[in-house]
């Protein structure tokens, strides 16, 4: 298991672009993927982008492709999901999640395939 605390959030508007990190920390030497997820008041939570934490491999939602970019600072030793042309509808609570098993293409975006989460960091859009 390991310990996950996000930072970066805050408020922008729309078109401009912010930048969230995630570190782990305790025992990651047994992480395969790691992933942000968002949930906005009301909906669930959904996966946005991921990365494959041995290698250069990312995964992202269709509706933040070309926009969101997930990417392993290995200096800062974080996880860090860029995010440019912010829209009103990113609007959400960001989560950092990392999971030590095996996870097939077609769950890496899904919340089930992780068993450590980060608190949250809260990301508002305005027009």
């Amino acid at each position: 298991q390991v310990q996950l605390v996000e930072s970066g959030g805050g408020s922008a508007q729309t078109g401009e672009s912010l930048t969230l990190s995630c570190a782990p920390s305790g025992y990651t030497a047994s992480i395969t993927y790691m992933a942000w997820f968002r949930q906005a008041p009301g909906k669930e939570r959904e996966g946005v982008a991921a990365l494959f934490y041995g290698g250069d491999s990312t995964y992202y939602a269709d509706s933040v492709k070309g926009r969101f970019t997930i990417s392993r600072d290995y200096f800062k030793k974080t996880v860090d999901l860029q995010m440019d042309s912010l829209m009103p509808d990113d609007t959400a609570m960001y989560y950092c999640a990392a999971t030590h098993r095996s996870t097939s293409y077609e769950s890496r975006l899904s919340v089930s395939a992780y068993n450590d989460w980060g608190q949250g960091t809260q990301v508002t859009v305005s027009s």
